[in-house]
C-alpha cells in the first residue's frame, strides 16, 4: 500500500494591486532584499520574481 500523501493547502491568490506594483517597484530602486520584501508584502519569493520580471525590474541577484 501506497502512504496517502499530505497536500499543502495553498494560499488564495491575489491580484496585483497598483499599490502592490508602486511598492515593488519602490523596494527594487531601494535594493531592498528578496526576503524582507516578501515578508513585508506577503507574497512569495517566486511570486515578487515574476512580477519584477514581467515589469522589466531588478530583484534579488537579478540586478
Amino acid at each position: 500500500m501506497k502512504a496517502a500523501r499530505t497536500k499543502k493547502k495553498n494560499a488564495p491568490r491575489r491580484d496585483w494591486t497598483s499599490a502592490d506594483l508602486r511598492e515593488l517597484k519602490k523596494y527594487s530602486k531601494a535594493r531592498t532584499p528578496v526576503e524582507k520584501v516578501s515578508k513585508a508584502m506577503k507574497r512569495t519569493i517566486g511570486a515578487l520574481r515574476v512580477k519584477a520580471s514581467q515589469l522589466g525590474l531588478g530583484l534579488g541577484h537579478q540586478r
